[in-house]
Protein backbone atom coordinates (compact mmCIF):
# COMPACT_ATOMS: atom_id res chain seq x y z
CA UNK A 1 0.00 0.00 0.00
CA UNK A 2 1.61 3.28 -1.09
CA UNK A 3 0.38 6.66 0.11
CA UNK A 4 1.37 9.81 -1.77
CA UNK A 5 2.07 11.96 1.27
CA UNK A 6 4.57 12.16 4.09
CA UNK A 7 2.01 13.70 6.41
CA UNK A 8 0.92 10.24 7.58
CA UNK A 9 4.37 9.67 9.03
CA UNK A 10 3.77 9.87 12.80
CA UNK A 11 6.79 12.08 13.43
CA UNK A 12 6.76 14.94 15.90
CA UNK A 13 9.28 16.68 13.59
CA UNK A 14 7.64 16.49 10.12
CA UNK A 15 9.30 19.60 8.70
CA UNK A 16 12.72 18.46 9.95
CA UNK A 17 12.12 15.05 8.38
CA UNK A 18 11.22 16.67 5.03
CA UNK A 19 14.45 18.68 5.10
CA UNK A 20 16.46 15.53 5.75
CA UNK A 21 14.76 13.75 2.83
CA UNK A 22 15.38 16.73 0.57
CA UNK A 23 19.05 16.74 1.62
CA UNK A 24 19.41 13.01 0.92
CA UNK A 25 17.75 13.46 -2.49
CA UNK A 26 20.05 16.39 -3.28
CA UNK A 27 23.13 14.28 -2.51
CA UNK A 28 21.90 11.85 -5.17
CA UNK A 29 21.27 14.60 -7.71
CA UNK A 30 17.50 14.57 -7.24
CA UNK A 31 15.11 17.36 -6.36
CA UNK A 32 12.02 16.96 -4.16
CA UNK A 33 9.89 20.02 -4.83
CA UNK A 34 6.53 18.47 -4.10
CA UNK A 35 5.89 16.24 -1.11
CA UNK A 36 3.12 14.54 -3.07
CA UNK A 37 5.85 13.03 -5.25
CA UNK A 38 6.93 10.93 -2.27
CA UNK A 39 5.43 7.51 -1.76
CA UNK A 40 5.12 6.27 1.81
CA UNK A 41 4.89 2.51 2.27
CA UNK A 42 4.34 1.27 5.86
CA UNK A 43 6.47 -1.78 6.62
CA UNK A 44 4.93 -4.30 8.99
CA UNK A 45 6.54 -6.36 11.72
CA UNK A 46 8.59 -3.84 13.69
CA UNK A 47 7.79 -3.91 17.41
CA UNK A 48 9.75 -0.99 18.83
CA UNK A 49 9.58 1.50 15.96
CA UNK A 50 7.39 2.64 13.09
CA UNK A 51 9.21 1.82 9.84
CA UNK A 52 8.42 3.17 6.38
CA UNK A 53 9.81 2.81 2.88
CA UNK A 54 9.96 6.22 1.18
CA UNK A 55 10.29 6.41 -2.61
CA UNK A 56 10.57 9.21 -5.17
CA UNK A 57 11.40 9.30 -8.89
CA UNK A 58 15.08 9.84 -9.67
CA UNK A 59 15.82 12.99 -11.67
CA UNK A 60 17.73 11.37 -14.54
CA UNK A 61 15.92 8.14 -15.34
CA UNK A 62 12.67 8.34 -13.39
CA UNK A 63 13.37 5.08 -11.59
CA UNK A 64 12.38 4.99 -7.94
CA UNK A 65 14.84 5.99 -5.25
CA UNK A 66 14.18 4.27 -1.94
CA UNK A 67 15.12 5.01 1.64
CA UNK A 68 13.92 3.66 4.96
CA UNK A 69 12.54 6.04 7.58
CA UNK A 70 12.51 4.83 11.17
CA UNK A 71 10.28 6.68 13.68
CA UNK A 72 11.40 5.78 17.20
CA UNK A 73 8.80 4.14 19.44
CA UNK A 74 7.81 5.75 22.71
CA UNK A 75 8.55 4.06 26.01
CA UNK A 76 11.49 1.99 24.82
CA UNK A 77 13.93 3.75 27.14
CA UNK A 78 13.13 1.12 29.77
CA UNK A 79 14.68 -1.51 27.48
CA UNK A 80 17.69 0.27 26.03
CA UNK A 81 19.36 3.65 25.77
CA UNK A 82 18.43 5.26 22.47
CA UNK A 83 21.62 7.34 22.36
CA UNK A 84 23.69 4.16 22.77
CA UNK A 85 21.66 2.48 20.02
CA UNK A 86 22.26 5.40 17.65
CA UNK A 87 26.00 5.34 18.36
CA UNK A 88 26.00 1.59 17.68
CA UNK A 89 24.16 2.13 14.40
CA UNK A 90 26.58 4.86 13.33
CA UNK A 91 29.58 2.71 14.24
CA UNK A 92 28.16 -0.30 12.40
CA UNK A 93 27.45 1.88 9.37
CA UNK A 94 31.00 3.24 9.37
CA UNK A 95 32.35 -0.35 9.35
CA UNK A 96 30.25 -1.31 6.35
CA UNK A 97 27.83 -3.39 8.40
CA UNK A 98 24.08 -3.10 7.85
CA UNK A 99 22.39 -0.14 6.21
CA UNK A 100 24.15 3.21 5.89
CA UNK A 101 22.97 6.12 8.01
CA UNK A 102 21.71 8.84 5.64
CA UNK A 103 20.29 11.39 8.04
CA UNK A 104 18.75 12.08 11.43
CA UNK A 105 15.81 14.12 12.69
CA UNK A 106 14.20 14.73 16.06
CA UNK A 107 12.48 11.40 16.66
CA UNK A 108 13.95 9.15 14.01
CA UNK A 109 16.46 8.62 11.25
CA UNK A 110 16.75 7.93 7.53
CA UNK A 111 18.60 4.77 6.53
CA UNK A 112 19.76 3.15 3.34
CA UNK A 113 17.04 0.90 1.93
CA UNK A 114 18.53 -2.56 1.53
CA UNK A 115 17.31 -4.37 -1.57
CA UNK A 116 17.22 -7.79 0.01
CA UNK A 117 14.64 -10.18 1.37
CA UNK A 118 13.90 -10.41 5.08
CA UNK A 119 14.07 -14.00 6.24
CA UNK A 120 10.94 -15.91 7.19
CA UNK A 121 10.42 -18.17 10.18
CA UNK A 122 11.08 -21.20 7.97
CA UNK A 123 14.25 -19.71 6.46
CA UNK A 124 16.30 -19.74 9.66
CA UNK A 125 15.74 -23.51 9.91
CA UNK A 126 16.91 -24.06 6.31
CA UNK A 127 20.38 -25.70 6.56
CA UNK A 128 21.95 -23.66 3.73
CA UNK A 129 20.63 -20.34 4.96
CA UNK A 130 21.47 -21.28 8.54
CA UNK A 131 25.12 -21.78 7.56
CA UNK A 132 25.21 -18.30 6.04
CA UNK A 133 23.71 -16.85 9.22
CA UNK A 134 26.26 -18.71 11.38
CA UNK A 135 29.19 -17.26 9.42
CA UNK A 136 27.72 -13.74 9.57
CA UNK A 137 27.12 -14.10 13.29
CA UNK A 138 30.82 -14.90 13.83
CA UNK A 139 31.72 -11.77 11.85
CA UNK A 140 29.29 -9.71 13.95
CA UNK A 141 30.72 -10.99 17.24
CA UNK A 142 34.24 -10.03 16.14
CA UNK A 143 33.36 -6.37 15.55
CA UNK A 144 35.31 -3.81 17.54
CA UNK A 145 32.71 -1.52 19.07
CA UNK A 146 32.88 1.32 21.61
CA UNK A 147 32.54 0.57 25.30
CA UNK A 148 34.06 -1.88 27.78
CA UNK A 149 34.29 -5.48 26.57
CA UNK A 150 32.25 -6.99 29.39
CA UNK A 151 28.86 -8.68 29.60
CA UNK A 152 25.88 -6.36 29.97
CA UNK A 153 23.40 -9.22 30.37
CA UNK A 154 23.26 -9.53 34.14
CA UNK A 155 22.94 -5.83 34.95
CA UNK A 156 20.23 -5.48 32.31
CA UNK A 157 18.27 -8.41 33.74
CA UNK A 158 18.40 -6.97 37.26
CA UNK A 159 17.24 -3.59 35.99
CA UNK A 160 14.34 -5.19 34.11
CA UNK A 161 13.23 -7.11 37.20
CA UNK A 162 12.88 -3.82 39.07
CA UNK A 163 11.00 -2.26 36.17
CA UNK A 164 8.68 -5.27 35.86
CA UNK A 165 7.86 -5.20 39.59
CA UNK A 166 6.98 -1.51 39.37
CA UNK A 167 4.69 -2.11 36.37
CA UNK A 168 3.01 -5.39 37.30
CA UNK A 169 0.12 -6.00 39.65
CA UNK A 170 0.80 -7.91 42.87
CA UNK A 171 -1.03 -10.87 41.34
CA UNK A 172 1.19 -10.94 38.27
CA UNK A 173 4.33 -10.33 40.31
CA UNK A 174 3.49 -13.40 42.38
CA UNK A 175 2.53 -15.55 39.39
CA UNK A 176 5.80 -14.77 37.60
CA UNK A 177 7.93 -15.05 40.76
CA UNK A 178 9.25 -11.50 40.36
CA UNK A 179 10.04 -11.14 44.07
CA UNK A 180 12.62 -13.93 43.92
CA UNK A 181 13.80 -13.48 40.35
CA UNK A 182 16.91 -11.46 41.25
CA UNK A 183 18.07 -14.48 43.26
CA UNK A 184 17.58 -16.63 40.17
CA UNK A 185 19.61 -14.19 38.09
CA UNK A 186 22.45 -14.15 40.63
CA UNK A 187 22.41 -17.94 40.68
CA UNK A 188 22.60 -18.10 36.87
CA UNK A 189 25.44 -15.59 36.77
CA UNK A 190 27.37 -17.90 39.09
CA UNK A 191 26.35 -21.23 37.56
CA UNK A 192 26.53 -20.54 33.82
CA UNK A 193 29.87 -20.99 32.04
CA UNK A 194 31.98 -17.90 32.58
CA UNK A 195 35.72 -18.49 32.97
CA UNK A 196 36.28 -19.84 29.45
CA UNK A 197 33.41 -17.94 27.84
CA UNK A 198 34.26 -15.63 24.94
CA UNK A 199 32.81 -12.12 25.14
CA UNK A 200 31.83 -10.64 21.78
CA UNK A 201 29.65 -7.89 20.42
CA UNK A 202 26.25 -9.61 20.39
CA UNK A 203 23.06 -8.69 18.60
CA UNK A 204 20.90 -10.17 21.41
CA UNK A 205 17.77 -10.23 19.22
CA UNK A 206 18.74 -12.28 16.19
CA UNK A 207 15.28 -13.41 15.16
CA UNK A 208 14.45 -13.99 11.50
CA UNK A 209 13.00 -10.51 11.01
CA UNK A 210 16.39 -8.97 11.78
CA UNK A 211 18.21 -10.94 9.08
CA UNK A 212 18.14 -10.14 5.36
CA UNK A 213 19.49 -12.10 2.41
CA UNK A 214 20.50 -10.94 -1.05
CA UNK A 215 19.08 -13.66 -3.29
CA UNK A 216 21.65 -13.03 -6.03
CA UNK A 217 24.82 -12.99 -3.93
CA UNK A 218 23.59 -14.99 -0.91
CA UNK A 219 25.08 -12.30 1.34
CA UNK A 220 23.53 -11.85 4.77
CA UNK A 221 22.82 -8.50 6.42
CA UNK A 222 21.97 -8.19 10.12
CA UNK A 223 19.80 -5.21 11.02
CA UNK A 224 18.22 -3.50 14.07
CA UNK A 225 20.71 -3.14 16.90
CA UNK A 226 18.53 -1.80 19.73
CA UNK A 227 19.54 -4.58 22.15
CA UNK A 228 23.11 -5.07 20.89
CA UNK A 229 25.91 -5.08 23.46
CA UNK A 230 28.93 -7.03 24.57
CA UNK A 231 27.86 -10.39 26.03
CA UNK A 232 28.96 -14.03 26.12
CA UNK A 233 28.70 -15.29 22.54
CA UNK A 234 27.02 -18.42 23.90
CA UNK A 235 24.13 -16.22 25.01
CA UNK A 236 23.65 -14.80 21.51
CA UNK A 237 23.72 -18.30 20.03
CA UNK A 238 21.17 -19.39 22.65
CA UNK A 239 18.91 -16.49 21.68
CA UNK A 240 19.06 -17.40 18.00
CA UNK A 241 18.20 -21.02 18.72
CA UNK A 242 15.25 -19.99 20.93
CA UNK A 243 13.94 -17.74 18.15
CA UNK A 244 13.47 -20.76 15.91
CA UNK A 245 10.38 -21.58 18.00
CA UNK A 246 8.72 -18.30 16.96
CA UNK A 247 6.66 -17.16 13.98
CA UNK A 248 5.85 -13.50 14.45
CA UNK A 249 3.83 -13.36 11.23
CA UNK A 250 1.31 -16.03 12.13
CA UNK A 251 -2.25 -15.40 13.32
CA UNK A 252 -0.96 -15.94 16.88
CA UNK A 253 2.52 -14.34 16.79
CA UNK A 254 3.00 -14.68 20.54
CA UNK A 255 2.66 -18.46 20.53
CA UNK A 256 5.95 -20.37 20.60
CA UNK A 257 6.32 -23.88 19.21
CA UNK A 258 9.25 -25.53 20.94
CA UNK A 259 8.92 -28.61 18.77
CA UNK A 260 10.73 -26.41 16.23
CA UNK A 261 13.67 -25.78 18.56
CA UNK A 262 16.78 -27.11 16.75
CA UNK A 263 17.92 -30.58 17.67
CA UNK A 264 21.42 -31.45 18.80
CA UNK A 265 22.75 -32.21 15.30
CA UNK A 266 21.36 -28.92 13.95
CA UNK A 267 22.96 -26.96 16.79
CA UNK A 268 26.27 -28.77 16.32
CA UNK A 269 26.22 -28.03 12.59
CA UNK A 270 25.44 -24.35 13.18
CA UNK A 271 28.17 -23.92 15.80
CA UNK A 272 30.74 -25.84 13.76
CA UNK A 273 30.12 -23.41 10.88
CA UNK A 274 30.21 -20.49 13.33
CA UNK A 275 33.61 -21.55 14.69
CA UNK A 276 34.98 -22.54 11.27
CA UNK A 277 34.23 -19.14 9.82
CA UNK A 278 36.88 -17.68 12.13
CA UNK A 279 39.51 -19.12 9.73
CA UNK A 280 40.10 -22.26 11.68
CA UNK A 281 38.68 -25.75 11.91
CA UNK A 282 37.31 -26.38 15.40
CA UNK A 283 37.81 -29.65 17.20
CA UNK A 284 34.85 -31.79 18.14
CA UNK A 285 35.50 -30.89 21.77
CA UNK A 286 35.33 -27.16 21.00
CA UNK A 287 32.07 -27.56 19.11
CA UNK A 288 30.44 -29.66 21.83
CA UNK A 289 31.59 -27.27 24.55
CA UNK A 290 30.00 -24.25 22.87
CA UNK A 291 26.85 -26.24 22.09
CA UNK A 292 26.58 -27.13 25.77
CA UNK A 293 27.30 -23.55 26.88
CA UNK A 294 24.69 -22.13 24.53
CA UNK A 295 22.10 -24.59 25.77
CA UNK A 296 22.66 -23.46 29.35
CA UNK A 297 22.42 -19.81 28.36
CA UNK A 298 18.90 -20.40 27.04
CA UNK A 299 17.87 -20.12 30.69
CA UNK A 300 19.05 -16.50 30.85
CA UNK A 301 17.41 -15.86 27.49
CA UNK A 302 14.03 -17.10 28.72
CA UNK A 303 14.20 -14.69 31.66
CA UNK A 304 15.32 -11.85 29.38
CA UNK A 305 12.39 -12.10 26.99
CA UNK A 306 9.97 -13.11 29.72
CA UNK A 307 10.68 -9.82 31.49
CA UNK A 308 10.48 -7.98 28.16
CA UNK A 309 7.00 -9.39 27.65
CA UNK A 310 5.79 -8.42 31.11
CA UNK A 311 7.09 -4.86 30.80
CA UNK A 312 5.63 -4.54 27.32
CA UNK A 313 2.15 -5.37 28.64
CA UNK A 314 2.09 -2.09 30.55
CA UNK A 315 3.89 0.05 27.98
CA UNK A 316 1.83 -1.10 25.01
CA UNK A 317 -1.36 -0.28 26.92
CA UNK A 318 -0.35 3.38 27.10
CA UNK A 319 1.72 4.73 24.23
CA UNK A 320 3.96 2.00 22.93
CA UNK A 321 4.23 0.60 19.40
CA UNK A 322 1.34 2.49 17.82
CA UNK A 323 2.31 6.09 17.24
CA UNK A 324 -0.42 8.73 17.00
CA UNK A 325 -1.33 10.34 13.68
CA UNK A 326 -0.74 13.88 14.84
CA UNK A 327 -1.80 15.36 11.52
CA UNK A 328 -5.12 13.54 11.11
CA UNK A 329 -6.98 16.84 10.87
CA UNK A 330 -5.18 17.51 7.58
CA UNK A 331 -6.74 14.44 6.00
CA UNK A 332 -10.45 14.86 6.48
CA UNK A 333 -11.07 13.04 3.22
CA UNK A 334 -9.65 9.82 4.66
CA UNK A 335 -11.94 7.52 6.60
CA UNK A 336 -11.03 6.06 9.96
CA UNK A 337 -10.74 2.67 8.25
CA UNK A 338 -8.20 4.13 5.81
CA UNK A 339 -6.15 5.55 8.63
CA UNK A 340 -6.30 2.34 10.62
CA UNK A 341 -4.92 0.46 7.62
CA UNK A 342 -1.79 2.59 7.76
CA UNK A 343 -1.04 1.91 11.41
CA UNK A 344 1.73 -0.60 12.05
CA UNK A 345 -0.36 -2.54 14.52
CA UNK A 346 0.73 -5.87 15.93
CA UNK A 347 -1.77 -8.13 17.65
CA UNK A 348 0.66 -9.57 20.18
CA UNK A 349 -0.27 -11.00 23.57
CA UNK A 350 2.77 -9.95 25.57
CA UNK A 351 1.71 -11.57 28.83
CA UNK A 352 1.12 -14.95 27.23
CA UNK A 353 4.48 -14.68 25.49
CA UNK A 354 6.12 -13.91 28.84
CA UNK A 355 4.31 -16.85 30.45
CA UNK A 356 5.69 -19.27 27.85
CA UNK A 357 9.24 -18.01 28.28
CA UNK A 358 9.11 -18.32 32.07
CA UNK A 359 7.54 -21.76 31.83
CA UNK A 360 10.47 -22.86 29.67
CA UNK A 361 12.88 -21.50 32.24
CA UNK A 362 11.36 -23.41 35.16
CA UNK A 363 10.91 -26.54 33.09
CA UNK A 364 14.49 -26.64 31.75
CA UNK A 365 16.35 -25.38 34.80
CA UNK A 366 16.86 -28.67 36.60
CA UNK A 367 17.88 -30.46 33.40
CA UNK A 368 20.47 -27.84 32.38
CA UNK A 369 22.01 -27.01 35.73
CA UNK A 370 23.42 -30.38 36.68
CA UNK A 371 25.64 -28.84 39.35
CA UNK A 372 22.66 -27.88 41.46
CA UNK A 373 20.04 -29.80 43.40
CA UNK A 374 16.65 -28.29 42.72
CA UNK A 375 13.46 -28.84 44.65
CA UNK A 376 10.45 -28.03 42.54
CA UNK A 377 7.08 -27.05 43.83
CA UNK A 378 4.12 -26.87 41.52
CA UNK A 379 1.79 -24.01 42.37
CA UNK A 380 -1.96 -24.47 42.33
CA UNK A 381 -2.15 -22.34 39.18
CA UNK A 382 0.09 -24.77 37.36
CA UNK A 383 3.23 -22.63 37.42
CA UNK A 384 6.48 -23.76 38.90
CA UNK A 385 8.31 -22.04 41.73
CA UNK A 386 11.62 -23.36 42.87
CA UNK A 387 14.21 -23.15 45.58
CA UNK A 388 17.83 -23.89 45.00
CA UNK A 389 20.30 -25.64 47.22
CA UNK A 390 23.87 -25.72 45.97
CA UNK A 391 25.54 -29.09 46.14
CA UNK A 392 28.50 -28.97 48.49
CA UNK A 393 31.90 -29.59 46.94
CA UNK A 394 33.15 -33.02 47.92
Amino acid sequence: MAIKTTELLPSSSPEELKKVLQSVASDWGDVIDDSDALQVIPLKGAMTNEVYQIAWPAKNNGLARNVLVRIYGEGVEVFFNRDDEIRTFECMSSQGQGPRLLGRFGDGRVEEFIHARTLSAADIRDPKISELVAAKMREFHDLKMPGPRKALLWDRLRKWVSVAKSFCSAKDAKEFCLYTLKDEISMLEKELPNDHQEIGFCHNDLQYGNIMIDEETSSITIIDYEYASYNPVAYDLANHFCEMAANYHSDTPHILDYSLYPGLEDRQRFIKTYLSSAEKQPSETEVNQLVDDAEKYTLANHIFWGLWGLISVSISASHFFISPFIYIRMFKSLTSADLQAYVNKIDFNYKEYARQRFQQYWMKKQELLSSSTIRQKINVNGHVSISLKKVSDS
